[in-house]
């Protein structure tokens, strides 16, 4: 086994959690689990795989996540993040061995690109692909933006690289699921937005680079600048057709609709409700 522990957040991930911790085997047995109370099989398809699991009542992610860096007794260099539904390919497996047999010094994060599934189609257009991430990082160097979406781990000294094999995100769960974990999603978003407009700082650190970042200026500088409902329309328009979602079929329609357009609709009328209630401006 090689020097670097796994953690993962759960909840009702019997469908997803044994692949997710059969790809991570090859690469190490330090597995370690948040978990907030699933009611399924999920906490006994770990302890099958002798998988380290504390409980925690959810808030959000990164709350989720810093909690356990802070509770697992984690006695390996290197920490990595995966998500229950996501799964290391063998190619990945075999560049990780490489980089941990003999880190360079100054390193202490490393950005993995994340592979999207659909309904079981690789959403490769629309800007999706490849997404990068920062996944593994130095323990006691990285830690989680305290953000209630789109959080990200982000390490406070030294350099990252990048590997370039991929992460699969491959979810075996319904489409209900996905539109009820994204109607959820939309709450936290519309929290972050509050946040912001209220100048509440609510991360400890913050990214300063990579393409997490560009995006996320360009989500602030840009996408929030335009009005209420007619950004979903354009951005929709922008992945769909000018980012050839088009390209990913019938498969890459339903997803580009759902989460280019649907989602962010749903965050602006929630954000509506918000301005609404408080008689601000609207």
């Amino acid at each position: 086994m090689f020097d670097i522990s796994v953690q993962i957040i759960t909840f009702n991930e019997e469908k997803n959690i044994e692949k997710c911790i059969q790809s991570i085997l090859p690469l190490t047995n330090k597995i370690f689990v948040v978990d907030s109370g699933s009611t399924d099989k999920t906490v006994e398809i770990c302890k099958k795989y002798n998988v380290s699991v504390e409980y925690r009542k959810f808030t959000n992610h990164a709350e989720q996540f810093n909690w356990g860096l802070d509770t697992f007794d984690f006695d390996t260099t290197w920490i990595m993040r995966m998500d229950a539904d996501e799964e290391i390919t063998a190619e990945l497996i075999e560049d990780l061995k490489s980089f941990l047999s003999a880190p360079p010094e100054n390193v202490t994060g490393v950005y993995i690109k994340r592979r999207v599934y659909f309904m079981g189609r690789w959403i490769k257009h629309g800007g999706y692909y490849p997404t990068w991430l920062l996944r593994v990082f130095k323990h006691g160097v990285g830690r989680c933006e305290n953000l209630w979406m789109d959080e990200h781990i982000v390490v406070e000294n030294g350099e990252t690289i990048q590997i370039h094999n991929d992460i699969i995100d491959k979810n075996n769960k319904n489409l209900s699921f996905w539109t009820d974990k994204h109607n959820k999603y939309s709450d936290r978003e519309v929290m972050d937005m509050i946040n912001k407009i209220e100048n509440i700082q609510n991360s400890e650190v913050s990214l300063s680079t990579g393409q997490a970042s560009v995006r996320r200026w360009v989500k602030d500088k840009i996408y929030l600048k335009f009005p209420l409902f007619l950004r979903p329309f354009l951005y929709f328009i922008y992945r769909y057709f000018i980012k050839l979602g088009i390209l990913d079929g019938r498969e890459g329609l339903i997803f580009h609709f759902l989460q280019g357009f649907w989602y962010r609709f749903l965050v602006d009328a929630k954000f509506y409700e918000y301005k609404k209630a408080q008689k601000m401006d609207v």
